[in-house]
């Protein structure tokens, strides 16, 4: 499934190099420190070379800012350029990629400026080009004042070398079906799908250099474009593990480090435990906006407790088996709208009035939330197309469907909500024929890194808390903030002063709690909706 994140709730509501001097002369400010080969992964000292020589470059041009392409849909306020890297860092003077990037500029007086902070939203697929626009906002007015915000679309996302791997028509057609406990046909229908979408995927020029890896080299590139020695950044979901590679190839080039909603980066559990973990939390999550929900039964008389929350819920199911709502809410819609509920709660008040209506007779509000948009198809599809190469690229997968099977069936039986849905949509990774790599083992020793930064909620489901907390036992000197009793995806700058004030400090003052480690009470649960 998608670490899909947003920069913030109200934000997505309302609308992750080192120049070696034996190589290249180094340009004037850039980071001098090598990291050790011996710390990657076999059969990447050509790729280590390779970004050196990407990042010399890169440092040398600069970035051209212009005004943004209307195509990017951002105000004039926004400024946009492209970086250069290489597709493939073993032969960094082969085929080039251009990456866009977007940047409004520090709004406070030149002595508070403290350069470029860089965001990446997640995914993988997630398009950070809007980020800059959240200076806007109250939570970020500080961070908007010191430093200039940086996003930016990573390679395969939007203009930045864009991947397909099926016509977006196909990729978005509507009703389907979604069995929480699916048929030997249903699932032989399903592995053809993935077969036929892992042989789109595979027929665009490249695709094997669509990895983590290279995403994190692409980081280390985009620093030095923007002219910074080192740097700060902030990675939310999936932008995290491309932020703990990044540090365990490039340490001495971090300034200030945040890791948002932590992916687990245990070679083990990339990517197949991670997705079965991961399902297994959106049960929990799920329980979680039904028990909401039956407490405000008063409001929305779907059951007084989640149990009979559930029987609403599957009733509405069924009868969208039967008919779809509007032609084109099915099972599959009302799944992947309900499953918005689980990465964020300022959803649920919405999706509980929309049950609530369908159940009174009025599909508006169903249909109006869960029906596939008309606009944006080739947007979707290509993050989807992003999400697979990576995920199927970092890591070797199960290659024999009786493994998905076995491990699907028997965690359904307690986690039913989510995890055929999120098995369907990795399965292309058994039956993709780009080689795949070992995960990297990010492992950063005592003096090699800053203090970093982990947020996290106890209750995350998209990234459950094992892996927050398996990242900060990796990253020698970071510190975890935990959000307890609350779930949301992706806390920073949203609704919870006590971590938006942690992020501040940090990211204003390289300031961390004195006892390394804090916790904050759980953010307001949202209002009904009526």
């Amino acid at each position: 499934m998608r670490h899909a994140t947003r920069a913030t709730s109200a934000l997505y509501a309302a609308a992750g190099s080192l120049v070696l001097s034996t190589l290249v002369a180094a340009p004037a400010g850039s980071a001098s420190a090598t990291p050790s080969p011996t710390t990657l992964s076999p059969g990447t000292v050509p790729e280590t070379l390779g970004s050196a020589l990407a990042a010399g470059r890169a440092a040398a041009a600069g970035i051209d800012w212009k005004a943004c392409p209307a195509v990017e849909d951002l105000p004039e306020s926004v400024r946009c350029g492209t970086v250069t890297v290489p597709l493939d860092y073993a032969r960094p003077d082969g085929r080039q990629i251009r990456l866009t990037v977007s940047r409004i500029a520090a709004r406070g007086k030149k002595s508070e400026r403290q350069g470029s902070f860089v965001f990446n939203p997640g995914g993988p697929g997630g398009n950070g080009m809007y980020f800059p626009l959240v200076g806007m906002m109250p939570e970020w007015k500080r961070i908007g004042a010191a430093y200039d915000l940086v996003g930016y679309a990573p390679r395969g996302v939007g203009r930045s070398a864009p991947i397909s791997c099926q016509d977006p028509k196909q990729f978005a057609k509507a009703p389907t079906q979604s069995p929480t406990h699916p048929s030997a046909s249903y699932k032989m229908e399903r592995i053809a799908q993935a077969k036929s979408y892992a042989a789109g995927c595979a027929k665009n020029l490249g695709i094997a250099h669509y990895t983590s890896l290279n995403n994190a080299r692409d980081l280390d590139v985009l620093r030095a474009a923007l002219g910074e020695r080192k740097l700060t950044y902030m990675g939310a979901s999936y932008g995290t593990y491309i932020g703990a590679v990044y540090a365990q190839l490039f340490p001495s080039h971090v300034r200030r480090m945040v890791f948002d909603s932590a992916v687990n980066p245990d070679p083990q559990q990339i990517w197949y435990t991670n997705n079965l973990e991961q399902s297994a939390a959106f049960e929990r999550r799920w329980a979680d906006f039904r028990a909401w929900v039956a407490k405000h039964d008063k409001t929305y008389g779907l059951g007084t407790t989640p149990e009979e929350v559930l029987r609403s819920y599957e009733k509405v199911r069924a009868e969208l088996a039967h008919e779809p709502a509007g032609k084109k809410v099915g099972p599959g819609q009302l799944q992947s709208a309900y499953l918005q509920a689980g990465y964020y709660d300022d959803y649920w008040p919405m999706r509980a009035l929309a049950l609530s209506e369908y159940l009174k007779g009025n599909p508006k509000p169903l249909i109006g939330q869960a029906a596939p948009p008309s606009e944006g198809l080739a947007e979707n599809e290509n993050g989807n197309a992003v999400y697979t190469a990576v995920e199927c690229n970092d890591a070797p997968w199960p290659t024999d469907f009786r493994v998905w099977d076995h491990d699907n069936t028997a965690l359904a039986k307690t986690a039913p909500f989510e995890t055929w849905d999120n098995a369907w949509m990795n399965l292309p990774c058994a039956y993709w024929s780009a080689p795949r790599q070992r995960p990297v083992d990010v492992r950063v020793g005592p003096g090699r890194l800053p203090s970093t930064l982990i947020l996290a909620a106890e209750r995350d489901a998209a990234t459950p808390y094992t892996g927050a907390r398996e990242l900060n036992r990796r990253l020698a000197g970071s510190v975890l903030v935990t959000e307890k009793n609350a779930g949301t995806h992706g806390i920073g700058g949203g609704a919870n002063a006590c971590v938006n004030g942690h992020l501040d400090a940090y990211v204003l003052e390289g300031r961390v709690p004195e006892e390394r480690s804090a916790t904050c009470a759980a953010h307001a649960e949202p209002t009904p909706l009526r």
